[in-house]
């Protein structure tokens, strides 16, 4: 009998640290920040949140667990359900710095909802739902992208630039090799959509990237106004 009890208590010891290695088990973070003009002229255009037009900044796309063989964990936890009240005192910087641009309109905690549920859920090792959505606004804080491209004459105005010349204002003003993500407007011309850094597993300290995603741009992309 005790042998039996025994090996009970071994299954869900092992099973529960199965569950917990899969929620544990990642290298770093992408830290994902995107312009909004770039989401929104597009073909499938986009809706203002309920909150009304957010300001013309990037916003916070989200703070992804990725492995170093250019992988990525998700879903790691349904046990662990986004819940709003976890976050109630961000709720309004997270409006500000995290908006959603979806349609129909809405209040952005289904966007929230989402990059819990499929990205934070696998880094519960390190942060937890409220510490998971502050790192992710300490980085943006951090990271003052449009500034840093104004500072070197790169503005939000509907001209196009050179690739090159991004990437280096903003390995300039950051100290890090961002990773440039473009989209395509009405028109087909390739934009200026969403900006990568790699962070540690902590989510407080941006490093080098240890694997960039897949993906291109053209030599020359527009920067459109929002």
């Amino acid at each position: 009998m005790k042998s039996f009890g025994f090996t009970l208590i071994n299954l869900f010891v092992l099973g529960h640290l199965a569950v917990l290695s899969v929620s544990q088990d990642f290298d770093f973070f992408y830290f994902v920040q995107q312009w909004p003009g770039s989401y929104c002229d597009t073909k499938q255009s986009c809706c203002y949140p309920k909150t009304g037009k957010p300001a013309a900044d990037f916003g916070i796309h989200g703070l992804w667990p990725n492995y170093k063989d250019g992988t990525y964990p998700s879903n790691c936890d349904s046990n662990n359900p986004f819940d709003q009240s976890k976050i109630s005192d961000l709720t309004s910087s997270m409006q500000k710095n995290w908006p959603t641009l979806s349609c129909p309109s809405n209040s952005g905690l289904q966007f929230w909802t989402h990059e819990w549920d499929k990205h934070g859920t696998c880094s519960e090792s390190q942060l937890d739902q409220h510490a998971y959505f502050q790192a992710a606004l300490n980085l943006k804080r951090q990271v003052n992208l449009l500034q840093i491209l104004k500072t070197a004459g790169i503005q939000p105005d509907g001209s196009s630039y050179k690739l090159n010349d991004i990437k280096e204002a903003i390995q300039k003003g950051v100290g890090y090799a961002p990773w440039i993500e473009c989209n395509v407007d009405t028109s087909a011309n390739s934009q200026l959509y969403q900006i990568y850094f790699c962070v540690d597993t902590s989510g407080s300290n941006l490093i080098e990237c240890p694997v960039f995603p897949h993906g291109k741009c053209g030599s020359l992309i527009e920067f459109p106004s929002f």
